[in-house]
């Protein structure tokens, strides 16, 4: 089956006021920036977006917020961006910080059709009000609900027209489990191949997970932190 869609504003075209999105990639690495400057475009508004992170002010999920389109942000990880912060603290952004493993987690469980699962993260945190607790080993654990989106979004390094996914390295971290997870999967890929041209071994998505998929362009692939020195 082809799934082809000819651009990111084709591909977001259904996604409407009040959506709840997941968004792949791992910090600014993998991150789908052609639908997120198509969501930009189409000014959607009143999103739940879960993310590892929401960008920084001027890229990624930060072009999202600096427009207000964003109402509720899920993540892990939101420390670079000053726009996210001023929102916080001014009460115009609803947010819900998750331990890392915890969001993956949930994720997962979405794709893989098991509504909950017992974690130690968060007990005795704020992480944990109004969660079921229940002790294992002596250990308290916490309750925590499978977490499910009406579109994931992702962005691959190679895709083939039936859907079929390869990811690059850390862009697997998030993408390849959100991938499962959405009521409709939409994909952007750096190249779009024919089937058979990719190694099946080498699949990380099944095409059955992903309804939508074109050829992204101009990625501008930005290091949020360096570390190293040139």
């Amino acid at each position: 089956m082809n799934k082809v869609v000819s651009n990111a504003d084709d591909a977001i075209q259904d996604i409407q006021d009040g959506a709840v999105l997941m968004l792949g990639g791992f910090g600014l690495c993998g991150i789908p920036e052609n639908c997120i400057a198509a969501l930009v475009r189409k000014g959607v508004k009143g999103l739940t977006c879960i993310s590892n992170n929401a960008g920084v002010d001027d890229f990624g999920l930060g072009l999202l917020l600096k427009t207000r389109q964003i109402k509720k942000m899920m993540s892990s990880y939101v420390g670079e961006n000053a726009e996210f912060e001023r929102q916080l603290l001014a009460g115009e952004l609803e947010v819900d910080l998750i331990p890392q493993g915890t969001l993956a987690t949930r994720i997962q469980m979405a794709g893989m059709g098991i509504p909950a699962f017992f974690t130690p993260a968060g007990y005795g945190t704020e992480v944990a009000e109004g969660k079921e607790v229940r002790v294992f080993d002596g250990k308290p654990h916490l309750m925590e609900l499978a977490l499910h989106a009406d579109f994931a979004i992702v962005k691959a390094w190679k895709g083939d027209t039936m859907g079929n996914l390869v990811f690059r390295k850390t862009t697997r971290n998030f993408s390849t489990s959100m991938a499962r997870a959405g009521q409709i999967t939409i994909a952007e890929v750096e190249e779009l191949v024919q089937p058979g041209e990719l190694d099946p071994d080498n699949i990380h998505v099944p095409g059955i997970y992903v309804h939508r998929i074109f050829q992204g362009g101009n990625y501008e692939k930005r290091i949020e932190r360096r570390t190293v020195k040139i």
